[in-house]
Protein backbone atom coordinates (compact mmCIF):
# COMPACT_ATOMS: atom_id res chain seq x y z
CA UNK A 1 0.00 0.00 0.00
CA UNK A 2 2.53 2.37 0.84
CA UNK A 3 4.44 1.29 -2.18
CA UNK A 4 1.17 2.76 -3.86
CA UNK A 5 1.34 5.79 -2.30
CA UNK A 6 4.12 6.55 -2.98
CA UNK A 7 4.12 5.73 -6.91
CA UNK A 8 1.00 7.73 -7.18
CA UNK A 9 3.24 10.70 -5.47
CA UNK A 10 5.68 9.99 -7.91
CA UNK A 11 3.65 10.38 -10.47
CA UNK A 12 2.11 13.70 -9.15
CA UNK A 13 5.44 15.39 -8.57
CA UNK A 14 6.48 14.72 -12.06
CA UNK A 15 3.21 16.31 -13.33
CA UNK A 16 3.85 19.23 -11.14
CA UNK A 17 6.94 19.64 -12.21
CA UNK A 18 6.65 19.12 -15.99
CA UNK A 19 3.66 21.95 -15.74
CA UNK A 20 6.12 24.02 -14.12
CA UNK A 21 8.63 23.71 -16.75
CA UNK A 22 6.12 23.88 -19.59
CA UNK A 23 4.67 27.17 -17.76
CA UNK A 24 8.21 28.58 -17.50
CA UNK A 25 8.79 27.79 -20.93
CA UNK A 26 5.33 29.24 -22.08
CA UNK A 27 6.12 32.30 -19.76
CA UNK A 28 9.67 32.62 -21.44
CA UNK A 29 8.21 32.08 -25.14
CA UNK A 30 5.69 34.89 -24.51
CA UNK A 31 8.12 37.34 -23.29
CA UNK A 32 10.50 36.87 -25.98
CA UNK A 33 7.38 37.10 -28.25
CA UNK A 34 6.02 40.51 -27.03
CA UNK A 35 9.68 41.23 -26.62
CA UNK A 36 10.87 44.82 -28.62
CA UNK A 37 12.48 43.01 -31.53
CA UNK A 38 15.92 43.55 -33.16
CA UNK A 39 14.73 46.27 -36.08
CA UNK A 40 16.83 49.47 -35.53
CA UNK A 41 14.43 51.45 -38.00
CA UNK A 42 11.40 50.48 -40.21
CA UNK A 43 11.99 48.31 -42.85
CA UNK A 44 10.23 46.67 -45.52
CA UNK A 45 10.38 43.02 -46.38
CA UNK A 46 8.59 41.67 -49.40
CA UNK A 47 6.89 38.07 -49.16
CA UNK A 48 6.68 36.06 -51.91
CA UNK A 49 3.75 34.14 -52.81
CA UNK A 50 3.74 30.48 -51.92
CA UNK A 51 6.61 30.74 -49.31
CA UNK A 52 5.50 28.64 -46.05
CA UNK A 53 6.21 29.63 -42.46
CA UNK A 54 9.27 27.87 -42.15
CA UNK A 55 10.51 30.13 -45.44
CA UNK A 56 8.55 33.69 -44.15
CA UNK A 57 10.46 33.28 -40.94
CA UNK A 58 13.93 32.65 -42.43
CA UNK A 59 13.67 35.46 -44.50
CA UNK A 60 12.54 37.44 -41.55
CA UNK A 61 15.32 36.51 -39.42
CA UNK A 62 17.87 37.00 -42.61
CA UNK A 63 16.54 40.27 -42.99
CA UNK A 64 17.35 41.18 -39.39
CA UNK A 65 13.33 41.62 -38.44
CA UNK A 66 12.70 38.73 -35.81
CA UNK A 67 15.81 37.74 -33.83
CA UNK A 68 15.05 34.20 -33.81
CA UNK A 69 13.25 32.08 -36.75
CA UNK A 70 12.53 29.17 -34.74
CA UNK A 71 11.07 31.40 -31.97
CA UNK A 72 8.82 32.60 -34.53
CA UNK A 73 7.71 29.15 -36.41
CA UNK A 74 7.25 28.02 -32.49
CA UNK A 75 5.38 31.05 -31.75
CA UNK A 76 2.77 30.44 -34.69
CA UNK A 77 2.51 27.20 -34.36
CA UNK A 78 1.32 27.34 -30.89
CA UNK A 79 -1.51 29.95 -32.29
CA UNK A 80 -2.21 27.64 -34.68
CA UNK A 81 -2.66 24.80 -32.37
CA UNK A 82 -4.77 27.09 -30.02
CA UNK A 83 -6.88 27.89 -32.81
CA UNK A 84 -7.77 24.22 -33.59
CA UNK A 85 -8.09 23.23 -29.75
CA UNK A 86 -10.82 26.58 -29.28
CA UNK A 87 -13.05 26.12 -32.76
CA UNK A 88 -11.46 30.10 -33.62
CA UNK A 89 -10.14 30.74 -36.66
CA UNK A 90 -6.49 29.52 -38.08
CA UNK A 91 -4.18 31.89 -38.79
CA UNK A 92 -2.67 32.25 -42.32
CA UNK A 93 0.36 34.19 -43.62
CA UNK A 94 -0.36 36.63 -46.22
CA UNK A 95 1.82 36.92 -49.17
CA UNK A 96 2.74 41.20 -50.05
CA UNK A 97 4.52 43.96 -49.36
CA UNK A 98 4.89 44.59 -45.27
CA UNK A 99 6.70 47.75 -43.56
CA UNK A 100 7.75 46.82 -39.80
CA UNK A 101 8.06 49.31 -37.52
CA UNK A 102 10.96 50.25 -35.28
CA UNK A 103 11.99 47.03 -32.50
CA UNK A 104 8.25 45.55 -33.97
CA UNK A 105 7.88 42.61 -31.75
CA UNK A 106 7.31 38.91 -33.14
CA UNK A 107 3.69 39.10 -32.39
CA UNK A 108 3.66 42.52 -34.03
CA UNK A 109 5.17 40.81 -37.10
CA UNK A 110 2.91 38.09 -36.99
CA UNK A 111 -0.20 39.58 -36.63
CA UNK A 112 0.94 42.12 -39.57
CA UNK A 113 1.33 39.16 -41.79
CA UNK A 114 -1.37 37.14 -40.60
CA UNK A 115 -3.86 40.08 -41.25
CA UNK A 116 -2.48 41.14 -44.17
CA UNK A 117 -1.64 44.23 -43.56
CA UNK A 118 0.48 45.53 -46.91
CA UNK A 119 1.75 48.59 -47.94
CA UNK A 120 -0.02 49.88 -50.00
CA UNK A 121 0.29 52.04 -53.54
CA UNK A 122 -1.56 54.98 -55.01
CA UNK A 123 -2.75 55.02 -58.58
CA UNK A 124 -4.42 58.31 -60.13
CA UNK A 125 -6.74 57.92 -62.89
CA UNK A 126 -7.68 61.27 -64.10
CA UNK A 127 -11.58 62.20 -65.35
CA UNK A 128 -11.48 62.25 -69.47
CA UNK A 129 -9.01 59.80 -70.16
CA UNK A 130 -10.09 57.10 -73.36
CA UNK A 131 -9.58 53.30 -71.93
CA UNK A 132 -6.86 52.65 -74.46
CA UNK A 133 -5.12 55.61 -71.96
CA UNK A 134 -5.72 54.30 -68.63
CA UNK A 135 -4.72 50.66 -69.57
CA UNK A 136 -1.42 52.74 -70.73
CA UNK A 137 -0.96 53.84 -67.27
CA UNK A 138 -1.74 50.72 -65.78
CA UNK A 139 1.04 49.23 -67.57
CA UNK A 140 3.46 51.79 -66.62
CA UNK A 141 2.60 50.85 -63.39
CA UNK A 142 5.30 48.66 -62.12
CA UNK A 143 4.10 47.30 -58.87
CA UNK A 144 1.03 46.12 -60.40
CA UNK A 145 1.14 42.33 -62.43
CA UNK A 146 0.23 41.21 -65.33
CA UNK A 147 -0.96 41.56 -68.60
CA UNK A 148 -4.40 43.51 -69.82
CA UNK A 149 -5.58 41.21 -72.77
CA UNK A 150 -8.36 43.65 -74.09
CA UNK A 151 -8.62 47.17 -73.71
CA UNK A 152 -12.52 47.71 -71.84
CA UNK A 153 -14.74 48.99 -73.76
CA UNK A 154 -15.07 52.54 -73.96
CA UNK A 155 -16.77 54.49 -70.53
CA UNK A 156 -17.13 51.91 -68.79
CA UNK A 157 -14.12 52.84 -65.98
CA UNK A 158 -14.67 55.13 -63.13
CA UNK A 159 -11.85 57.32 -62.85
CA UNK A 160 -10.66 57.78 -59.42
CA UNK A 161 -7.02 57.19 -57.17
CA UNK A 162 -6.86 53.24 -56.61
CA UNK A 163 -4.72 51.79 -53.67
CA UNK A 164 -3.32 48.42 -54.01
CA UNK A 165 -0.42 46.26 -53.07
CA UNK A 166 2.66 45.12 -54.65
CA UNK A 167 1.82 42.65 -57.22
CA UNK A 168 -1.70 43.44 -57.88
CA UNK A 169 -3.24 42.11 -60.92
CA UNK A 170 -3.89 44.81 -63.46
CA UNK A 171 -6.61 43.50 -64.66
CA UNK A 172 -8.03 43.29 -60.89
CA UNK A 173 -7.80 47.14 -61.18
CA UNK A 174 -9.88 47.20 -64.05
CA UNK A 175 -12.23 45.09 -62.75
CA UNK A 176 -12.56 47.43 -59.54
CA UNK A 177 -13.29 50.14 -62.09
CA UNK A 178 -16.05 48.95 -64.02
CA UNK A 179 -17.53 47.95 -60.30
CA UNK A 180 -16.73 51.26 -59.28
CA UNK A 181 -18.59 52.76 -61.75
CA UNK A 182 -21.95 50.51 -62.55
CA UNK A 183 -22.39 50.85 -58.31
CA UNK A 184 -22.41 54.72 -59.11
CA UNK A 185 -24.21 54.98 -61.28
CA UNK A 186 -26.93 52.63 -60.01
CA UNK A 187 -26.98 54.90 -56.60
CA UNK A 188 -27.61 58.31 -58.95
CA UNK A 189 -30.18 56.88 -61.56
CA UNK A 190 -33.19 57.16 -59.57
CA UNK A 191 -32.63 60.44 -58.61
CA UNK A 192 -31.80 62.13 -62.42
CA UNK A 193 -34.27 64.95 -63.13
CA UNK A 194 -37.11 63.77 -64.85
CA UNK A 195 -38.35 63.95 -68.39
CA UNK A 196 -34.30 64.36 -69.19
CA UNK A 197 -33.91 63.03 -73.45
CA UNK A 198 -31.44 60.55 -72.04
CA UNK A 199 -33.47 57.15 -71.53
CA UNK A 200 -30.53 55.15 -70.86
CA UNK A 201 -27.22 54.68 -68.25
CA UNK A 202 -25.89 53.80 -71.78
CA UNK A 203 -26.70 57.03 -72.94
CA UNK A 204 -25.60 59.36 -69.84
CA UNK A 205 -22.73 58.52 -69.95
CA UNK A 206 -21.85 59.30 -73.40
CA UNK A 207 -23.11 62.64 -72.78
CA UNK A 208 -21.19 62.58 -69.70
CA UNK A 209 -17.70 61.94 -71.54
CA UNK A 210 -18.57 65.23 -73.72
CA UNK A 211 -19.47 67.27 -71.04
CA UNK A 212 -16.18 65.86 -69.29
CA UNK A 213 -13.64 66.74 -72.76
CA UNK A 214 -15.83 70.05 -72.95
CA UNK A 215 -14.67 72.02 -69.84
CA UNK A 216 -12.73 70.76 -66.63
CA UNK A 217 -14.23 73.72 -64.47
CA UNK A 218 -16.44 72.02 -61.29
CA UNK A 219 -18.37 75.17 -61.63
CA UNK A 220 -19.60 75.43 -65.26
CA UNK A 221 -20.21 71.64 -65.52
CA UNK A 222 -23.72 71.51 -64.70
CA UNK A 223 -24.32 74.38 -67.15
CA UNK A 224 -22.51 73.06 -70.32
CA UNK A 225 -24.40 69.79 -69.54
CA UNK A 226 -27.36 71.83 -69.56
CA UNK A 227 -26.47 73.24 -73.31
CA UNK A 228 -26.31 69.64 -74.70
CA UNK A 229 -29.78 68.54 -72.62
CA UNK A 230 -31.32 71.87 -74.68
CA UNK A 231 -29.99 70.99 -77.52
CA UNK A 232 -31.02 67.37 -77.32
CA UNK A 233 -34.53 68.46 -76.76
CA UNK A 234 -34.67 70.88 -79.27
CA UNK A 235 -33.18 68.21 -81.87
CA UNK A 236 -30.55 70.01 -83.04
CA UNK A 237 -27.01 68.64 -83.21
CA UNK A 238 -24.59 68.86 -80.36
CA UNK A 239 -21.40 70.12 -82.38
CA UNK A 240 -19.05 69.47 -80.30
CA UNK A 241 -15.34 69.02 -81.32
CA UNK A 242 -13.90 66.29 -78.36
CA UNK A 243 -16.70 64.16 -80.54
CA UNK A 244 -14.76 64.96 -84.05
CA UNK A 245 -10.91 63.95 -82.30
CA UNK A 246 -12.58 61.20 -80.84
CA UNK A 247 -14.06 59.80 -84.59
CA UNK A 248 -10.41 60.97 -85.78
CA UNK A 249 -8.01 59.23 -83.38
CA UNK A 250 -9.66 56.83 -81.57
CA UNK A 251 -8.65 55.73 -78.64
CA UNK A 252 -5.25 57.54 -79.18
CA UNK A 253 -7.40 60.40 -77.16
CA UNK A 254 -5.69 63.84 -79.00
CA UNK A 255 -4.65 64.77 -82.77
CA UNK A 256 -1.43 66.27 -82.02
CA UNK A 257 -2.51 69.28 -83.70
CA UNK A 258 -5.91 71.84 -84.16
CA UNK A 259 -9.14 70.87 -85.93
CA UNK A 260 -9.10 71.93 -89.28
CA UNK A 261 -12.34 73.03 -91.34
CA UNK A 262 -11.64 69.37 -93.46
CA UNK A 263 -12.25 67.65 -89.49
CA UNK A 264 -15.34 69.07 -89.56
CA UNK A 265 -16.87 68.67 -92.61
CA UNK A 266 -16.04 65.26 -92.64
CA UNK A 267 -18.61 62.67 -91.77
CA UNK A 268 -18.17 60.02 -89.47
CA UNK A 269 -20.32 57.82 -86.44
CA UNK A 270 -18.71 60.33 -84.28
CA UNK A 271 -18.57 63.82 -85.79
CA UNK A 272 -21.50 65.51 -83.82
CA UNK A 273 -21.31 68.49 -86.49
CA UNK A 274 -22.34 65.93 -89.46
CA UNK A 275 -24.39 63.55 -87.09
CA UNK A 276 -27.63 64.21 -85.13
CA UNK A 277 -28.49 63.26 -81.02
CA UNK A 278 -25.49 61.53 -79.26
CA UNK A 279 -22.38 59.39 -81.02
CA UNK A 280 -22.95 55.27 -80.51
CA UNK A 281 -20.35 55.15 -77.75
CA UNK A 282 -18.52 57.73 -75.13
CA UNK A 283 -15.64 58.98 -76.35
CA UNK A 284 -13.76 58.92 -73.04
CA UNK A 285 -14.38 58.00 -69.24
CA UNK A 286 -16.23 60.40 -67.51
CA UNK A 287 -15.92 60.72 -63.77
CA UNK A 288 -18.46 61.12 -61.05
CA UNK A 289 -18.92 65.07 -61.47
CA UNK A 290 -19.67 65.04 -65.08
CA UNK A 291 -22.35 62.03 -64.85
CA UNK A 292 -23.86 63.77 -62.02
CA UNK A 293 -23.99 66.83 -64.64
CA UNK A 294 -25.66 65.25 -67.17
CA UNK A 295 -28.33 63.42 -64.68
CA UNK A 296 -29.23 66.76 -62.86
CA UNK A 297 -27.96 69.98 -65.22
CA UNK A 298 -28.60 73.34 -65.10
CA UNK A 299 -31.82 74.45 -65.66
CA UNK A 300 -31.49 77.03 -68.46
CA UNK A 301 -32.22 77.98 -71.71
CA UNK A 302 -28.63 78.11 -73.03
CA UNK A 303 -27.86 76.87 -76.41
CA UNK A 304 -24.58 78.49 -76.93
CA UNK A 305 -20.82 78.70 -75.14
CA UNK A 306 -17.78 79.75 -76.01
CA UNK A 307 -14.29 80.36 -74.20
CA UNK A 308 -14.43 83.52 -72.44
CA UNK A 309 -10.55 83.81 -72.10
CA UNK A 310 -10.24 83.66 -68.19
CA UNK A 311 -10.42 79.35 -68.69
CA UNK A 312 -13.86 80.01 -68.49
CA UNK A 313 -16.83 80.06 -70.91
CA UNK A 314 -19.81 82.81 -72.13
CA UNK A 315 -23.03 81.26 -72.15
CA UNK A 316 -25.57 82.72 -74.38
CA UNK A 317 -29.57 82.02 -75.42
CA UNK A 318 -29.46 83.35 -78.92
CA UNK A 319 -27.48 83.37 -81.86
CA UNK A 320 -26.97 87.09 -81.70
CA UNK A 321 -25.71 87.11 -78.09
CA UNK A 322 -23.32 84.11 -78.48
CA UNK A 323 -21.86 85.95 -81.95
CA UNK A 324 -20.99 88.71 -80.06
CA UNK A 325 -19.66 86.67 -77.55
CA UNK A 326 -17.51 84.72 -80.30
CA UNK A 327 -16.49 88.42 -81.29
CA UNK A 328 -14.88 88.86 -78.16
CA UNK A 329 -12.93 85.41 -78.22
CA UNK A 330 -11.70 85.97 -81.48
CA UNK A 331 -10.29 89.27 -79.85
CA UNK A 332 -8.56 87.65 -76.91
CA UNK A 333 -7.58 84.64 -79.18
CA UNK A 334 -5.53 88.07 -81.59
CA UNK A 335 -4.41 89.45 -78.56
CA UNK A 336 -2.60 86.30 -77.53
CA UNK A 337 -1.01 85.87 -80.47
CA UNK A 338 0.32 88.82 -80.36
CA UNK A 339 1.88 88.31 -77.12
CA UNK A 340 3.11 85.33 -77.97
CA UNK A 341 4.72 87.02 -81.48
CA UNK A 342 6.35 89.46 -79.02
CA UNK A 343 7.50 87.21 -76.65
CA UNK A 344 9.00 84.86 -79.41
CA UNK A 345 11.12 87.99 -80.97
CA UNK A 346 12.51 89.52 -77.45
CA UNK A 347 16.66 88.15 -77.24
CA UNK A 348 16.96 85.51 -75.33
CA UNK A 349 13.24 84.24 -75.19
CA UNK A 350 13.22 80.73 -74.00
CA UNK A 351 10.52 80.11 -76.66
CA UNK A 352 11.24 80.37 -80.59
CA UNK A 353 9.11 79.15 -83.67
CA UNK A 354 11.07 76.17 -83.80
CA UNK A 355 9.67 74.89 -80.14
CA UNK A 356 7.75 71.66 -80.92
CA UNK A 357 4.38 71.64 -79.55
CA UNK A 358 3.84 70.37 -75.52
CA UNK A 359 3.14 66.13 -75.69
CA UNK A 360 1.03 67.16 -72.88
CA UNK A 361 -1.12 69.67 -74.20
CA UNK A 362 -4.88 69.14 -74.06
CA UNK A 363 -6.35 69.13 -77.68
CA UNK A 364 -7.80 72.20 -78.82
CA UNK A 365 -11.24 71.58 -77.98
CA UNK A 366 -14.99 73.25 -79.10
CA UNK A 367 -15.65 76.52 -77.07
CA UNK A 368 -19.13 77.15 -78.92
CA UNK A 369 -21.56 75.02 -80.04
CA UNK A 370 -23.68 76.63 -82.88
CA UNK A 371 -26.79 77.14 -83.91
CA UNK A 372 -28.02 73.41 -85.59
CA UNK A 373 -30.53 71.99 -86.56
CA UNK A 374 -30.89 68.61 -88.52
CA UNK A 375 -30.80 69.09 -92.26
CA UNK A 376 -29.35 72.69 -91.84
CA UNK A 377 -26.85 73.78 -94.23
CA UNK A 378 -23.10 73.82 -92.41
CA UNK A 379 -22.41 77.13 -93.78
CA UNK A 380 -24.60 78.66 -92.06
CA UNK A 381 -23.18 77.30 -88.94
CA UNK A 382 -20.93 79.57 -87.31
CA UNK A 383 -16.93 77.68 -87.03
CA UNK A 384 -16.74 76.44 -83.73
CA UNK A 385 -14.64 78.60 -81.55
CA UNK A 386 -11.34 76.97 -79.56
CA UNK A 387 -11.00 77.19 -75.81
CA UNK A 388 -7.13 77.94 -74.98
CA UNK A 389 -4.91 74.87 -74.16
CA UNK A 390 -4.76 74.08 -70.38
Amino acid sequence: MNGFLRFISGILTFCFLGMSVFGVGALALRSTFTAPGPLAHSTVSVIPRGEGVQEIAARLEREGVVSDRRLFVAQYLSQTFQARLTGGKEISLQAGEFEFRKQASMKDVLDTLAQGKAVLYRLTIPEGLTSQQIVARLNAEENLSGEITEVPPEGTLLPDTYRFSRGTARADIIERMRADQKRFIAAIWDKRQPDLPIRTIEQAVILASIVEKETGRADERERVAGVFVNRLRRNMRLQSDPTIVYGIAGGQGTLGRPITRADIDTPSPYNTYTINGLPPTPIANPGRAAIEAVLNPAKTKDLYFVADGTGGHSFSETLKDHNAAVQVWRQVERDMRARQAAATNTPGSAQTDSDPPNPTAAPATPAATASGTPGRALADVPLPQRKPKR
